[in-house]
């Protein structure tokens, strides 16, 4: 003989439910749509960003009083396209940037902010967001 509880039969719907519901609003819209962060975030939180035809991400920790930065662009490309990433490591002292260049007129800065607590991206908008070059 089966015997069912009301937790069986009331409970555990509901909580399949929620989690069904919990895991479709995280979701992303799209999968291959790329996230953007430009900042400022705080130590181990990541910047996102496009510049040009490359994705970057960089994240920083305050060491010494400065931001010590690491940062990894690769080409953004389709899945066939050969893969090739560059790592670059930096120490910012508050209110220093480092430049990232991409062809002609395409750069994207990093800044180190106040007693090395942010990390914030400085660049003009139309270039990291569509990737376009300035006049």
């Amino acid at each position: 003989m089966v015997r069912f509880s009301l937790f069986s039969f009331l409970v555990r719907p509901a909580v399949l439910g929620a989690s069904l519901a919990l895991t479709v609003a995280v979701t992303p819209a799209r999968a291959d749509q790329a996230q953007t962060n430009f900042g400022p975030v705080g130590p181990n939180e990541p910047i996102l960003a496009k510049i040009g035809g490359q994705r970057v991400i960089a994240f920083f920790l305050p060491e010494r009083g400065s931001c010590a930065v690491n940062a990894v662009l690769w080409k953004d490309a389709g899945v066939e396209a050969p893969y090739a990433s560059s790592r670059i490591k930096v120490s910012l002292r508050p209110g220093e940037m480092v430049e990232f260049d991409h062809g002609a007129r395409e750069q994207m800065n990093l800044l180190c902010g106040a007693d090395a607590s942010t990390l914030t991206v400085v660049a003009p908008a139309d270039l990291i967001t569509t990737g376009t070059t300035a006049n």
